[in-house]
């Protein structure tokens, strides 16, 4: 039997907001005949987001409102046929051969459900994924890259690769997460139901993390709020004790310290996230 090559297994979904900015070098990364999806969610300019799926062969969907970054990964993925899918943030880049070192993993751990390349931030330093507040300490990894391939608690959304029956099989993402730990909940029902999580330390990927959409006080304020509103949600969805707690102090905690106190921007950034933990709260006795 032939096999195919990583490029016909695998297709590429992206959500987009306000992205042109950092889009065409995530788009000139994928590899050649690689199938790749775009959602745009109600972004200022569809023009030119439309332009840029045009030349880059990608298949594109137009969302007329911000329907939050899961429920647009989802639409992407209902449009898929490929064996895996590979959510990559606009504002990360795949390095040669990423895209095959992680099918050569998902081939050589079979049992895994879904998997993180090893990426660098804009500055080229290893970022991973530690921990989440939907797990308990005891789990946090070291700092760094693991050296080798090897499982692992949770994965990050920025360049998730998963076997694509595995993603139907839970429903994909949470559809009433908007924005934030919507990652840490599928990465635990994966885990849960279709099998381990690994890094795949061959496989690499860049990402210049919060610049997927412009820069802003008020961008800043509205994920802030998101965060808030999410971790709420999350925490009493995997049953974690004392959570509403646990979140509240961290938003007193950061509204208070000296670097919130000293910028506008900051402190308007924590009140919003303060604002979310509230409003999730609310939410859960509405």
């Amino acid at each position: 039997m032939v096999r195919k090559l990583s490029s016909e297994r695998v297709t590429v979904v992206t959500v987009t907001y306000n992205s042109t900015t950092v889009l065409p070098a995530m788009l000139s990364s994928v590899p050649k005949d690689t199938a790749i999806i775009l959602i745009d969610n109600a972004s200022d300019d569809p023009d030119a987001v439309s332009t840029l799926a045009s030349q880059n062969q990608a298949q594109i969907i137009l969302n007329k409102e911000n329907s939050g970054f899961g429920v647009a990964c989802n639409m992407g993925a209902a449009q898929a046929k490929t064996e895996f899918l590979l959510f990559l943030n606009p504002d990360a880049r795949l390095l040669d051969g990423a895209l095959d070192a992680l099918v050569v993993a998902a081939d050589t751990y079979p049992s895994a459900s879904a998997f993180n390349p090893a990426i660098t931030d804009k500055r080229d330093r290893p970022y991973f994924k530690r921990s989440s507040v939907l797990l308990p300490a005891s789990t946090k990894m070291s700092r760094g890259w693991p050296a080798s391939n090897r499982e692992v608690p949770i994965l990050t959304g920025a360049a998730l690769f998963v076997r694509r029956t595995a993603f139907e099989t839970v429903g994909g993402f949470d559809p009433q997460i908007f924005l934030y730990h919507e990652d840490d909940d599928l990465s635990l029902r994966l885990k849960a139901s279709c099998g381990p999580l690994y890094f795949v330390r061959d496989a690499r990927v860049t990402h210049d993390a919060g610049n997927a959409s412009p820069r802003s006080p008020e961008t800043a304020a509205s994920k802030a709020f998101h965060m808030g509103c999410s971790r709420i949600y999350a925490a009493r969805k995997h049953n974690l004790a004392g959570a509403k707690r646990k979140a509240l102090f961290s938003a007193v905690f950061q509204i208070i310290s000296p670097i919130a106190l000293l910028s506008a921007r900051k402190r308007a950034k924590q009140m919003a996230f303060l604002r979310g933990v509230l409003q999730g709260m609310k939410n859960e006795t509405s």
